[in-house]
């Protein structure tokens, strides 16, 4: 992505432009020669000044003189720069005061790398005033400049072993604001020596930076020549009492002996088997699943010779001897008991033990239902009444829409440091972007170059369309110019190819398409190439889809508009960048889209408010979707509730009144749960009013199903009342149950930091709960209302109206009616297949291979949350952040900030960060330099800009061109800037106001080139002030300007400062959690090494922090609710074994759900680990009756089973899977990717899963090691009331 943040770095490249531009000239000055040469020691080739070119650039005499002794001045003068110059000299005062002037403006790239500096001085100090010049220069060509011969050609003889010397131990030195080497400025970024030789050169067109004459550099000199080339003592950067640091000399001894920083990605562990390489953890499972299968394989054939041992010798018992139940009457008949006692056993009847909560719970349900069957209308008014009240707190009722308040926890590192850096330094800015691309060739797939003359042109009419754009806000018409970043107070830091020709379509370029390649390659050193914000333009980030450095072949053109930004988020000058973002939007899709597609190129954009604005239109996008989930939900429910349908009844036995009544309680607790938490001032979001009442809903409807079917099951020839006291006493405690386990743990839910999460699972459990209470007593109403309805022959939605005698006849069988055709089936059709002993080996084994495959699938589970996934799909957006991944070839920024810095001279704080001579080797900026050797691991692109390396170095004496002051001590600027040079004058020299001016410092001032507190103090504001120029690049003005907090800085403690560098390409959300993990990591490695307070901040950390530790958070979450659950079941049931087997079918499930989610690519993020929390409490739906019924079922096991999915199997077939399953499915039409991937597959996924655990592995489970029944004898004459197994 381009961040152009970078681009305020750039302005201070001008200055280095034309400090490539002026050593040349002082090259091409410095040479001379004449066709009357003497090569001899203690001769010139050149010497003097005989000319000046029209660009004012001065050439030389080219007369071989004998070498001249200067005076002493100007041999203190020439012995200062050049210390290797001794005794007599070839080059006059002017000459010198030239080479001077021009070298200056190099010195602030070198000067971090001593050893650099000297070898490249050394260079020109030979060329221009070596005693024996002509020994090594040869004056080739010679030209008139108004009668005067002059230099126009040399040959320098140069050994490769100085050229390689002068390239090693300058190839690594960089130029911070820039955050590139500075090779890039002064070589035009040679690739070696020679490559650099030619760069310095090239003989230069008027006004063009480069030598004004040629300079063809040598190895060898001609046989006979009496020349010999010139090889002065090269230094080494890894020399170290030259001090070059770590950043600038890699090879430095003292850098190598520092460990660079581990590989962020953790080693993963494999084997190699063949041709097959598996993870360890892969074949770990399959071992187990081998080891498993053999040991339930053998256990079922021992099982199984047992068993038909023991039933070849006691065939009278068979029966017995199946069930193997310690509390039931057939055991008791396999034991051989007495006679007697089978004859008393005969005077008996089967009940059922329940647990002591059960019991408690039996008892109150027998009691409340008869109370309820009684008072409906009581019950009714006052359960409606109190949620109503609730609902009152509505009035209160807001919807927060702000991605940091949703996303963000209150309690981040995150978002503490995000305020600490707008606070303190300032707020990242705001980006418009725009991407056209070439469409890929349909043959090969190969996307064309999209840098021609057309495209050019057509991005001119676009920029033209942009600064037309006029947005009101409160009556005044904002423009672009109003809002951009102007890092030098002129023009926008606009980002584009079109920088190039100064953003003029007017631009005096004979040929475009040259002029942008010329630009391409040389864009650090070339001032036609400068942009008009007077910066280069890195073309990596105006281009798009390019390999290396290959720009000619990229496929897109980006185009930024960096906008400033503001702390408050409401005030004025945020309000007026949002006014013309939607200006800026709107003109995109009207008429900047078909202009682009009319020449067969794509587009894509953005505007740093879309994301918000395309969420709220979210809210919207899917509302008919929702609806007609809820509308078919409904009416399944009202087809479920009821009866067969039969044309002469359906009128009666349907039950759409009851079934919208139903739906009708399911939205009061949603409202109800709504309106107690705006009650308390807690805001509610987008995803609480869309999925929360589907949730509800889903979960409700099961409750409503049970109890219908359940009342529907009870004998006719009991009262009404009666029937609903046992179908309360028989469904009631595992409804209670369930809904228990599901307010638990969707409660669990609020322990998850991210706060739309958290507040999700609050409004969920409080929902679940208000339905669940809401059940048991307005719905139990309900019932009573419409059962008597049926029986009074009562017309269903107009119960005012009643039928005909003749439906008497019909109705009889209401209670007594033959068990449904679902019913018999799963009674005499699924229960017998699921009882066949293979079918138990088969399912056991397919179930258990999928639980294990799902482990070691869901290690495969990446965090993050697709930006795209949660914007609707019709959403301009989604092409863009498609065009992002692919051809952004840039990274975000990435600030290292450091919290109070004691730049005092008593502390060693500046030596622990800096990274030029003398500083720590293992400062912060020379671990950082150290880590961006090692991208792929640590995610840090290149070295860091640092303001205090760029500040030591403007206060250095060396840097004689930037840190000056007037007689009167204030500070005198370069000789390049006003008031020392006119802004009207084409060249600048010594001027009369500036030519007084002196270095701020001495050596002698400074204390091992480090200034003293008191120098620090006063001379900091000046360089954050000073603009960067060609005679002084390292002017801090716009690239360091909120690099610095000034405030209270006087006490000697800067209380936060940054460093810039930038991430690599982060083309994945695993990246974007990875890079932040590593830079945190990095961070932290070096805070406690430098005992320094460091942070890293990216404008993207805040969002991205919850998935450092999202497994964490997910397994802790999950492993609360299934204990949640295990525990309310244990409490309720007083069983650990049933209790211990529901446990595993949710693990299971749970496990199995997160296979699915690793083979459907869905990530993990707060959203589906609410999801993955939200179906522990739905699972518990598919499990907790079936164990019920099996529980409270008589006979041996296997009987029990059948007898469970008899009464229970249907309803959680129809009742809780076809309820959930018809909902989901219409959330496949949603328009927003979030519902199709986080609700319709999960919960897809988690119905079938559910439904084949609850109706398959379940029942396989109980038949074989399910727990004991609770059916025991009861005597006749025993008058307790007893709970009778349905048969």
């Amino acid at each position: 992505m381009d961040f152009s943040r970078r681009k305020t770095g750039f302005l201070l490249s001008i200055a280095l432009f034309q400090v490539l531009l002026i050593v040349q000239v002082a090259v091409a000055q410095t040479s001379n020669d004449e066709r009357r040469q003497r090569h001899s020691e203690g001769y010139c080739a050149m010497y003097d000044i005989c000319g000046e070119r029209s660009d004012r650039k001065v050439v030389n005499c080219p007369y071989g003189s004998p070498a001249v002794k200067p005076d002493e001045l100007l041999s203190s003068k020439i012995q200062s720069l050049c210390p290797t110059i001794t005794g007599n000299v070839c080059c006059t005062e002017a000459q010198f005061d030239t080479l001077r002037s021009q070298v200056q403006q190099a010195i602030p790239f070198l000067v971090g790398c001593p050893a650099c500096l000297r070898n490249f001085l050394n260079l020109f100090c030979e060329l221009t005033c070596s005693p024996n010049q002509s020994l090594f220069i040869n004056v080739t060509s010679i030209s008139k400049i108004k009668n005067n011969s002059t230099v126009d050609g040399i040959d320098f003889f140069i050994t490769d072993d100085f050229g390689e010397g002068l390239y090693e131990s300058c190839k690594d030195v960089k130029f911070g604001t820039m955050n590139t080497r500075a090779l890039e400025f002064i070589g035009a970024g040679a690739k070696n020596f020679k490559e650099w030789f030619v760069f310095i050169g090239r003989r230069a067109p008027n006004n063009m930076p480069g030598s004004p004459y040629a300079i063809q550099f040598l190895p060898t000199v001609p046989e006979s020549s009496g020349m010999k080339p010139m090889n002065v003592s090269t230094y080494s950067c890894r020399d170290v009492s030259l001090g070059c640091s770590c950043g600038d000399c890699p090879s430095s001894p003292v850098c190598s002996n520092t460990a660079i920083s581990t590989s962020n990605k953790g080693a993963t562990c494999s084997v190699q088997i063949g041709s097959l390489k598996a993870k360890c953890v892969d074949l770990a499972l399959a071992i187990l699943y081998i080891v498993l299968v053999s040991m339930f394989f053998g256990w079922g054939v021992f099982h199984r010779t047992r068993k038909r041992s023991r039933s070849f010798r006691m065939k009278p018992f068979t029966d017995a001897a199946e069930g193997g139940e310690s509390h039931s009457l057939s055991r008791q008949k396999a034991d051989n008991l007495p006679m007697q006692r089978l004859e008393d056993a005969n005077q008996s009847s089967t009940g059922v033990q329940l647990s002591v909560v059960q019991g408690y719970m039996s008892d109150f349900y027998r009691k409340y239902g008869l109370w309820v069957a009684r008072h409906p209308t009581l019950v009714l008014s006052l359960s409606v009444g109190m949620v109503l009240v609730l609902c009152l707190g509505l009035v209160r009722f807001k919807v927060e829409t702000r991605p940091e308040k949703l996303w963000v926890g209150p309690g981040s590192k995150a978002a503490e440091e995000k305020r600490f850096f707008d606070s303190n330094l300032a707020p990242f800015y705001r980006i418009e972007q725009l991407i056209l691309a070439t469409i890929p060739d349909a043959l090969n797939g190969k996307s064309p170059s999209i840098v021609t003359e057309e495209n050019i042109k057509l991005l001119f009419e676009i920029q033209k369309k942009i600064d037309g754009i006029r947005a009101n806000y409160s009556g005044s018409m904002i423009s672009l110019t109003d809002i951009c970043m102007k890092p030098m107070g002129e023009d926008c830091a606009t980002q584009s190819v079109i920088q190039y020709f100064k953003m003029d379509p007017s631009y005096d370029a004979d040929d475009r398409l040259e002029h942008v390649n010329y630009c391409f390659q040389h864009y650090t050193s070339a001032e036609s190439c400068m942009s008009a914000f007077k910066a280069p333009v890195d073309p990596s980030t105006v281009l798009g889809g390019f390999s290396g450095s290959n720009y000619t072949e990229a496929s897109a053109f980006i185009v930024t508009y960096p906008v400033n930004n503001a702390l408050d988020k409401e005030g004025n000058e945020t309000q007026k960048a949002v006014a013309w973002e939607k200006a800026f939007v709107q003109l995109a899709k009207d008429e900047l889209l078909p202009m682009v597609r009319s020449r067969n190129l794509t587009f894509s954009f953005s505007s740093e408010s879309s994301i918000e604005e395309e969420l709220k239109r979210e809210s919207t996008a899917d509302a008919i979707t929702i609806l007609i989930s809820y509308l078919v939900m409904f009416a399944y429910i009202s087809l479920t509730l009821g009866d067969t349908p039969r044309l002469s009844s359906f009128y009666i036995s349907s039950k759409v009144l009851l079934g919208l009544s139903g739906v009708l309680l399911v939205m009061l607790s949603v409202l109800g749960s709504v309106g107690f938490f705006s009650a308390i001032g807690v805001k509610s979001t987008l995803i609480i009013m869309e999925v929360i009442p589907f949730l509800v809903l889903a979960v409700g409807v099961d409750n409503m199903c049970i109890l219908v079917h359940s009342v529907k099951r009870q004998p006719l020839d009991l009262p009404l009342e009666g029937r609903i006291s046992n179908a309360l006493v028989e469904v009631g405690p595992s409804i209670t149950l369930a809904s228990l386990s599901e307010v638990f743990v969707f409660a669990v839910g609020s322990f998850i930091p991210m706060p739309a999460c958290r507040v999700f699972s609050m409004f969920a459990a409080l929902a679940v709960l208000l339905d669940f209470l809401l059940q048991v007593t307005a719905f139990v109403s309900l019932i009573v209302f419409d059962f008597l309805r049926a029986e009074g022959r009562r017309v269903d939605c107009f119960p005012c109206i009643k039928a005909s005698s003749t439906y008497a006849e019909s109705e009889k069988g209401i209670g007594g009616r033959k068990p449904g055709l679902l019913a018999r089936y799963m009674k005499e059709v699924h229960a017998p297949i699921l009882n066949l002993w293979g079918v138990k080996i088969i399912v056991v084994a397919v179930f258990v291979a999928f639980a294990l495959a799902s482990i070691a699938l869901s290690t495969r589970i990446e965090p993050g949350l697709e930006q795209k996934i949660v914007l609707p799909q019709d959403s301009y957006l989604q092409g863009y952040f498609n065009n992002v991944s692919e051809y952004l070839r840039i990274g975000p920024p990435l600030y290292f900030v450091v919290k109070n810095y004691n730049y005092s001279s008593e502390s060693i704080d500046t030596n622990k960060l800096c990274s030029i001579s003398q500083c720590n080797s293992d400062s912060l900026l020379n671990e950082i330099a150290r880590a961006s050797l090692t991208p792929e691991s640590s995610y840090i692109a290149k070295p860091a800009a640092s303001w205090l390396d760029d500040f030591l170095v403007w206060l250095s004496p060396e840097a004689f061109g930037c840190c000056r002051k007037f007689t009167n001590g204030s500070y005198c600027p370069p000789d390049d800037q006003p008031p020392c040079c006119s802004p009207n004058d084409t060249a600048c020299g010594l001027s009369e106001v500036c030519k007084d001016c002196t270095t701020c410092f001495r050596h002698s001032d400074l204390h091992n080139d480090r200034p003293s507190t008191a120098q620090f103090r006063d001379k900091l504001p000046w360089f954050l002030d000073a603009l960067p120029s060609a005679d002084c690049s390292k002017g801090g003005h716009g690239a360091y300007t909120s690099s610095v907090e000034l405030t209270g800085y006087e006490s000697g403690i800067i209380k936060a400062s940054s460093f810039r560098t930038y991430h690599t390409p982060l083309n994945k959300q695993i990246d974007y959690v990875n890079s932040m993990r590593a830079a945190r990591k990095f961070a932290s490695r070096v805070s406690d090494s430098l005992k320094m307070e460091i942070f890293p901040y990216s404008v993207f950390y805040m969002f991205f922090e919850q998935y450092l530790d999202i497994w964490k958070t997910a397994l802790i979450n999950l492993a609360i609710a299934i204990g949640a659950v295990f525990i309310v079941c244990l409490v309720i049931t007083c069983s650990l074994w049933t209790s211990a087997i529901i446990l595993l079918v949710l693990a299971m499930i749970l496990v199995d759900l997160m296979g699915v989610m690793a083979i459907l690519g869905i990530q993990l993020n707060a959203v589906s680990v609410v999801n993955l929390v939200m179906s522990v409490g739905i699972a518990v739906e598919f499990c907790v009756h079936i164990t019920h019924a099996f529980s409270v079922s008589s006979g041996n096991r296997n009987e029990r089973v059948k007898e469970a999915l008899g009464t229970m199997g249907a309803s959680v077939f129809s009742g809780i899977t076809l309820t959930k399953l018809v909902g989901v499915l219409v959330l496949c039409f949603s328009k927003t990717e979030v519902f199709v991937v986080y609700y319709f597959q999960m919960y897809l996924a988690l119905v079938l899963l559910g439904f084949l655990h609850g109706l398959v592995f379940l029942p396989v489970v109980l038949s074989m090691v399910g727990p004991p029944s609770r059916c025991i004898r009861v005597e006749k004459q025993d008058e307790r009331p007893s709970v009778s197994s349905q048969p």
